[in-house]
């Protein structure tokens, strides 16, 4: 189709990956975006002098961020630090590992944790997450999709074959008999709004991207992501209008002619990328998607973001303080609705990487997953504040000795302010990857009847995470380009 002239709406990190694909096959874009800087959920925010990530704080597959950059001909200007060890993990037994994404030091780290036999495993599970992301990456999450039918391919076979369609936890209990350690391999089902018990063994693939092809920090924060791509765009020539709000899309018979903005202006278009919440997008559109079943929602989370004046020396980068009660955690968040009973809780401390954050203290946030606004009725304004000062107990009682006093919480986001912020059923994590929302089951980028709209980010293919959104953007721009 003609595509002289696109908009893209939103520059999260799925519109800025669309408007730089966009950009490299000669298109002219123009972006507009309601917030007054670019990133989305992968954003930053100033408080009382310091820094702070607000959305997204696990940075894997940097290498998708230069092919974005790539198709528009700029290199990738941020200063990137690969974490190591990617992750710390403290468990309610007291005892505490390093996540290595090298296939030696992880080695022996965990013979020294478990033993030999333990160790044998990893290298195991790591070839199987490796060849798992091989079958994957091209067509099952690099590939659009306009059928079920378009799974029937030779990856499929491959794909069966190493059991991706068989239960993950399941899978990763083969090589791994240590149930510490197989937490440590099955935990990240979460980011897909999943229990590892009944997640598909294909979303090992997340665990491979953290514990195999590494976490990276962006020193700066993770603000930068979002900032460095929109520079690139504009200085490729796309025009960025930030503050500005699409209102509606004027459309006649089957394609959009314009995008209407909430100040009245009216932007002649070619073509639309629609890289907002997928109520969002569908709300512009005037329509809505025809499923069999009402689309489902990933878990939440409770984010704790605040400073300390002294150190822990427990805390790396990012820490993982796993509870005892690990599988009841997934039941009560999921299917009841209610908070966790015994916490496992993920604490990010930027300033162990980056130390020019540290002019006003140790950069602290904690996240705790906690049921979205459809599976539960919590009356956050009530019980969030508690909440806060039982997540801080915990921690204290975990092994932060003093934190509880020693840390100041400048702000608590709960569920119904993620609700706030427009996020449908108050997540961040959008529609949870189960069977019937995976691959050509999710929402797809087309828009049944709109000739001309595409859509892109975490609530349609591939899916939630930066990696997934930036495939996403590339996804769109391929159904305009036809590249």
């Amino acid at each position: 189709m003609r595509a002289d002239h696109v908009v893209v709406i939103g520059a999260g990190l799925a519109g800025l990956s669309a408007t730089l694909h966009l950009l490299g096959a000669g298109r002219r874009v123009t972006l507009l975006e309601l917030d007054d800087r670019p990133g989305g959920r992968v954003s930053q925010r100033e408080r009382d002098g310091y820094s702070v990530d607000t959305g997204a704080t696990v940075l894997t597959m940097p290498e998708l961020l230069d092919e974005a950059l790539a198709a528009a001909g700029e290199p990738n200007r941020l200063r990137l630090v690969r974490l190591d060890p990617a992750y710390h993990a403290r468990f309610a037994d007291g005892s505490a590992i390093a996540v290595h994404t090298g296939a030696e030091a992880m080695e022996a780290e965990i013979r020294a944790f478990a033993g030999p036999r333990e160790a044998d495993g990893y290298r195991r599970l790591r070839a199987w997450l490796t060849e798992l992301y091989a079958v994957e990456k091209d067509h099952f999450l690099g590939g659009n999709f306009d059928s079920p039918l378009d799974l029937a391919r030779p990856e499929l076979l491959k794909l069966l074959a190493l059991g991706g369609f068989h239960r993950l936890g399941p899978r990763i209990g083969r090589f791994l008999r240590d149930e510490r350690l197989r937490r440590l391999f099955s935990f990240q089902a979460l980011y897909a709004g999943l229990d590892p018990r009944r997640a598909l063994g294909a979303y090992g693939v997340i665990p491979y991207m953290d514990t195999v092809a590494g976490v990276y920090y962006p020193l700066g924060g993770m603000g930068q992501v979002g900032q460095v791509l929109a520079d690139a765009a504009e200085r490729a020539g796309a025009d960025l209008r930030f503050k500005t709000e699409a209102a509606w899309l004027e459309r006649v018979s089957s394609r959009v002619q314009a995008v209407r903005t909430r100040n009245g202006e009216r932007i002649p278009c070619d073509a639309v990328v629609l890289a907002t919440e997928l109520a969002t997008s569908y709300r512009l559109l005037g329509a809505r998607p025809k499923r069999p079943v009402p689309l489902r929602y990933s878990p939440s989370a409770v984010v704790l973001h605040g400073r300390a004046h002294r150190e822990w020396p427990e805390l790396g980068h990012h820490t993982i303080f796993f509870g005892d009660a690990w599988e009841r955690t997934f039941t009560e968040i999921i299917r009841h609705g209610c908070l966790m009973s015994d916490p496992s809780l993920l604490v990010t401390r930027p300033t162990a990487t980056d130390p020019a954050l540290a002019s006003h203290g140790q950069v602290v946030s904690v996240l705790a997953p906690a049921p979205n606004l459809r599976t539960s009725r919590i009356d956050w304004p009530r019980v969030g504040p508690a909440y806060r000062d039982e997540l801080l107990r915990t921690l204290a009682a975990r092994g932060l000795t003093g934190f509880d006093e020693a840390y100041q919480v400048d702000e608590l986001v709960t569920p119904r302010d993620w609700a706030d912020q427009g996020l449908s059923a108050g997540t961040p994590f959008s529609l949870a990857h189960t069977f019937g929302q995976t691959g050509p089951f999710r929402p797809r980028n087309l828009v049944r009847g709109i000739d001309n709209v595409v859509l892109a980010g975490c609530g349609t293919t591939p899916g939630v995470g930066i990696p997934p959104v930036l495939i996403s953007g590339r996804l769109a721009a391929a159904r305009i380009t036809g590249r």
